[in-house]
């Protein structure tokens, strides 16, 4: 028997508001219980705390103008046992004659009191119950030399029968109140949330639209959602632009070599000779190398443009080992097609630091390094030149002493497909915009020069960074 499967409730906005609301709303009708109770409690025992004076008061009087023997007349009688539920105690001492009335359990306090002064009240225990008692001294009518102590006492029982009655009131009122505010909370929320309406009905209508949604309608809480929203539909414009861009170039830029290579596959087909072959089979090699080379440098470049300038993962790198390795690797290539490839710059002891990708740096020196060997041609001399910059960063060059380029051309030299007229090479005029948009990601500067007599430089200024421990 396969175990019950869990099932998750989707998160609710609604729910989570009246949680939020109905929590904090309990602990505060908790809270106000036990102040109502302590507050209903405090006035209940002034209440009876005064009534309890008044009745010592009273049977003061009375005692006072009565002939007092050993009976209480029936007046005090009265008024010392209204309660039926005998809650109520009372005791009558004389100094000279002792307990004339009451209960001798009931002592009267510790402390002296003055004759005819207000009534003390005091707590104490009479037969295992916890009561409130009241005394006054009088002095008796009939002997002046003798002194009544009359005491009055009763049980915390109505004083806690009376705050409970009140705290029942009152909490009902505050429930009722409670229970109306949620009410108009839930009916707040709902009513409030309608306002998401019209943007969820505005999403709903679109199929490939990836236009900005804020509008004068979005609430302004939910202001930070819609731009998030808008950026993610920007970044996706973008991609969606760059995809459609590498698709038209890839589309450009293949169309020549592949229809070449359908021309001299037909031309094989049809001319057996082995001249003819061989000379088709050149062909095929060398527009499949053109091919291969384009595909190479298109992914390159959309590789170069699809991440923003500020998501690099970016490393502090020292140039004065990462150069030199990486000419290393094309000196070989370089040999092949009689070019003097040579590097100079600072040593290892000098670091040259730089924040920077080295995929992304190994792509900009090959491209810089391929533009130089095939452009200046055979017996031609390119060196590759780092140095550190004034302001604290890096200036990596690649100088060639070929034939060079037109003044009034140098600023398009990093446009997509741009070739200088009158070159022999074959290319897809995508190197040096792969290396213009490498720079613009390291926030680096990429500058065209010519040389005295012949030839390019190309040198990209690195901006400078501080070594981390």
């Amino acid at each position: 028997m396969s175990p019950p499967r869990i099932v998750r409730l989707r998160p609710s906005l609604r729910r989570r508001l009246l949680i939020f609301l109905l929590i904090p709303m309990a602990a505060l009708l908790l809270l106000d219980a036990m102040l109502t109770y302590g507050v209903a409690l405090s006035y209940a025992n002034r209440v009876h705390d005064r009534d309890l004076s008044d009745d010592a008061l009273t049977l003061a009087t009375m005692l006072s103008n009565d002939a007092l023997g050993s009976e209480l007349s029936p007046q005090a009688k009265f008024l010392l046992e209204y309660d039926p539920e005998n809650r109520d105690y009372f005791s009558v001492r004389s100094a000279k004659r002792g307990m004339l009335a009451g209960s001798g359990r009931l002592e009267p306090p510790d402390q002296t009191m003055a004759p005819d002064a207000s009534p003390m009240l005091y707590n104490t225990r009479l037969d295992n119950h916890d009561v409130r008692a009241a005394t006054v001294q009088r002095t008796s009518q009939n002997d002046p030399s003798d002194t009544l102590t009359i005491t009055v006492a009763e049980t915390f029982r109505d004083r806690h029968q009376q705050a409970r009655e009140i705290l029942v009131l009152a909490t009902v009122m505050q429930t009722l109140l409670i229970l109306s505010l949620l009410s108009l909370v839930w009916f707040g929320v709902n009513h409030g949330l309608r306002v998401l309406n019209p943007l969820t009905e505005r999403l709903a209508r679109r199929s490939h639209e990836l236009t900005p949604i804020g509008g004068a309608d979005v609430p302004q809480e939910i202001l930070p959602l819609t731009r998030t929203i808008d950026a993610l539909f920007a970044r996706l414009r973008s991609m969606l632009a760059l995809h459609d861009r590498f698709i038209a170039d890839a589309a450009h830029q293949l169309r020549t070599p592949l229809a070449g290579l359908s021309l001299h596959v037909d031309r094989a087909l049809a001319d057996s000779r082995p001249e003819t072959m061989a000379d088709a089979l050149s062909h095929i090699r060398r527009l499949t190398q053109r091919a291969a080379r384009t595909s190479s440098q298109l992914l390159a470049l959309t590789r170069a443009q699809a991440s923003p300038v500020d998501t690099v993962d970016r490393a502090l790198l020292d140039l004065t080992r990462l150069i030199p390795e990486a000419v290393s690797l094309r000196v070989h290539e370089a040999l092949g097609a009689g070019v003097d490839l040579g590097y100079q710059g600072p040593g290892s002891r000098q670091p040259l630091y730089i924040l920077g990708d080295v995929a992304s740096l190994q792509d900009l020196l090959d491209n810089l390094i391929d533009n130089s060997i095939r452009y200046a041609g055979r017996g031609s001399t390119v060196t590759v030149n780092l140095q550190p910059s004034p302001d604290g960063g890096a200036r990596l060059s690649v100088e060639d002493d070929g034939p060079g380029v037109p003044p009034e051309l140098l600023p398009r030299l990093s446009e997509r497909f741009f070739r200088a007229p009158g070159s022999n090479e074959e290319g897809s005029g995508l190197g040096l915009a792969i290396v213009q948009r490498i720079a613009e990601r390291h926030h680096a500067e990429v500058v065209y020069q010519l040389g005295e007599k012949r030839g390019l430089t190309v040198e990209v200024r690195f901006p400078p960074a501080v070594k981390r421990d």
